[in-house]
């Protein structure tokens, strides 16, 4: 589904979006979400002189942000650019499998994309996404079901987890 607003090709676009969990810094370039950056993340992309700040082509996204918090939405539909190795971007896709409200560990995800003994490079690669919350790496934990690693801090993974969680079983 194209965003309703169209951007320049060659640009990069930037917006900051509220949210329980912190502002998130979000870029858009040719139309698709390149990078969701939850403020307190080590690997937050610094903006750029040469990216234009504009709230527009970011209004879908913030109102399904929104509705994600709020309970409201499972799914985002927003169309988004992997950018990353070939390996990380099969990480990243088989992520986007992974149910609402579900987990899976690293083990599951390395047997899924048929490389079960590549545990740590999943690992890897889902400590490198550049679109958490959307692709969602907080949805994978350790074999012993115990919270690991996540860019925006455990505090902001534990607490996407309960959300999720919290609006399964009221749908239940």
């Amino acid at each position: 589904m194209p965003v309703p607003y169209t951007t320049n090709m060659a640009n990069i676009y930037y917006s900051q979006i509220e949210s329980p969990i912190g502002p998130l810094l979000v870029t858009l370039q040719q139309d698709h979400l390149t990078n969701v950056s939850i403020d307190q993340q080590k690997r937050t992309v610094p903006i750029q002189p040469e990216w234009i700040y504009d709230e527009k082509p970011f209004r879908s996204l913030a109102l399904q942000f929104h509705e994600y918090f709020q309970g409201q939405r499972q799914q985002f539909d927003i169309p988004i650019r992997l950018h990353g190795t070939p390996f990380q971007v099969l990480v990243w896709k088989a992520l986007q499998s992974i149910p609402y409200g579900a987990t899976t560990t690293y083990g599951e995800v390395a047997k899924q994309i048929g490389n079960p003994k590549a545990v740590r490079a999943v690992g890897m690669a889902n400590g490198q996404n550049p679109i958490p919350i959307i692709v969602p790496c907080h949805r994978v934990i350790g074999s012993n079901g115990k919270l690991t690693g996540f860019g925006g801090g455990l505090h902001n993974k534990s607490l996407l987890l309960s959300l999720e969680e919290q609006n399964c079983e009221q749908a239940s």
